[in-house]
């Protein structure tokens, strides 16, 4: 009868892989390469974000010793008329201009994309009013809305149109600034024609030969193949959004000052959350502040994980082939 072969069990400690002196000097390069970049988050980011985390529980003051209030910052937030009023804001900001933005975005790729003469010309047009500083380009249309002699309203004027005061009715101050948000997507723009260019002619070409007609070749091939690049764009322009500021504060900063009553006007209706975050930090209420900033986070996490969830149905991955 053959006998049975022992086994001798290995010790852990001899089953783990040892790393060569080659593999340990490539480990100790590397992490010496990435260095600042950890040192930089550590300090500029975890730091901050932990510090924020403990003021939001407290009464914060600069020059006297915080005192640990728990979560009445988070429940004073509750009974805030303006918390409210800025969130809604936010989100009408969130749910109009946002859409409203990829859309024109992809219009814009799409003709910029045909094969016309001097495009090149088009798409730099397109693409400058993105560069150009927002401070200067708020600037310049506050005067483009001036309800008495803006060019806008002297336009609608020869089209025997009534223009709206834009500035100073609480019924189109979000309007014009989502306006003012169409004329600066140069980026979203070359981010969708880079897309565009990647869709292979081979499909196109196949569709056309079967008969298919040019809005059909968009519709049923262009924009499934461009659909990753589209939840890019709104997640982006989600986050974005929802730290809307330097228009609104410029547009209230230059018509009313920068009083804690007056951001936001007119009658509150541009007082967005980031505004007013702003502001409760100008007034030195730190705490309470830090507890907007922490509910902002968890809001735009939240938008994040459910557009993530909802792309699954209409977002197509060439790699994956779904």
């Amino acid at each position: 009868m053959e006998a049975r072969r022992m086994v001798t069990p290995v010790p852990r400690a001899a089953r783990r892989r040892r790393w060569s002196p080659q593999v340990r000097r490539s480990f100790i390069k590397g992490i010496l390469f990435i260095s600042p970049w950890i040192l930089g988050f550590l300090f500029f980011n975890l730091y901050p974000m932990t510090k924020s985390f403990a003021m939001s529980f407290a009464e914060w003051h600069l020059r006297i010793p915080s005192e640990w209030i728990g979560l009445a910052n988070y429940a004073n937030l509750l009974h805030d008329r303006r918390f409210w009023t800025s969130l809604y804001n936010t989100v009408y900001m969130v749910l109009f201009a946002v859409p409203l933005t990829v859309f024109s975005a992809f219009v814009f790729a799409v003709l910029l994309n045909l094969k016309l003469r001097g495009r090149s010309v088009y798409r730099v047009i397109y693409y400058l009013p993105s560069i150009v500083p927002v401070v200067a380009s708020s600037m310049l249309w506050m005067w483009i809305f001036n309800t008495n002699n803006g060019i806008l309203n002297v336009f609608l004027g020869y089209l025997g149109i009534k223009g709206p005061s834009w500035l100073t009715d609480p019924a189109w101050s979000k309007p014009a600034l989502i306006l003012m948000g169409l004329w600066g997507i140069g980026n979203t723009v070359i981010i969708y024609l880079s897309g565009i260019q990647d869709v292979p002619v081979s499909l196109l070409e196949a569709a056309e030969i079967d008969g298919a007609t040019w809005l059909q070749r968009l519709w049923h091939i262009t924009v499934p193949m461009v659909s990753s690049i589209t939840l890019f764009n709104l997640i982006i322009g989600v986050i974005d959004m929802f730290q809307y500021f330097t228009q609104a504060y410029i547009f209230a900063a230059v018509q009313a000052g920068t009083t804690a009553q007056q951001l936001g006007s007119p009658l509150d209706s541009t007082l967005f959350y980031s505004v007013y975050l702003y502001n409760r930090f100008q007034t030195l209420k730190l705490g309470y502040a830090a507890a907007m900033a922490w509910i902002l986070f968890v809001i735009i996490l939240i938008c994040s994980l459910l557009l993530l969830r909802a792309s699954k149905r209409w977002t197509y991955y060439e790699s994956e082939g779904t």
